[in-house]
């Protein structure tokens, strides 16, 4: 498979799935290249483009929850943060990422 053009394809496909959620890429392109890059090498290493910031545990329910993007599984933490764990989405009205806290589950306000 070839790296460049697998980014592309999720690129394409994740933007289809975050957009609807009022999310979209960081406007960091390095980021977004390097994030997807490492997708793209766990794809290729455990068939599915898992979060790349987050360890998997070999435990399925828990690991699918980690598959890009991610979002839905954890809604509300990522909306008190306005971007997911990794920073690839920020919500849309978001200009500057590099503001915004990046909150461990336990300190978030989950109401």
């Amino acid at each position: 498979m070839n790296v460049e053009s697998r980014k592309k394809a999720l690129h394409y496909f994740f933007g289809k799935i975050v957009d609807p959620m009022g999310y979209k890429f960081t406007p960091d392109q390095e980021l977004v290249d390097f994030l997807l890059e490492q997708e793209v090498i766990l794809e290729q290493k455990h068939g599915i483009p898992f979060c790349p910031c987050q360890g998997l545990r070999h435990d399925r329910s828990r690991d699918m929850k980690i598959v890009c993007p991610c979002i839905p599984f954890h809604r509300k933490h990522f909306d008190i943060m306005k971007r997911c764990w990794c920073g690839l989405y920020v919500h849309k009205d978001v200009t500057d990422p590099d503001s915004l806290p990046q909150l461990p589950y336990s300190e978030a306000d989950h109401e």
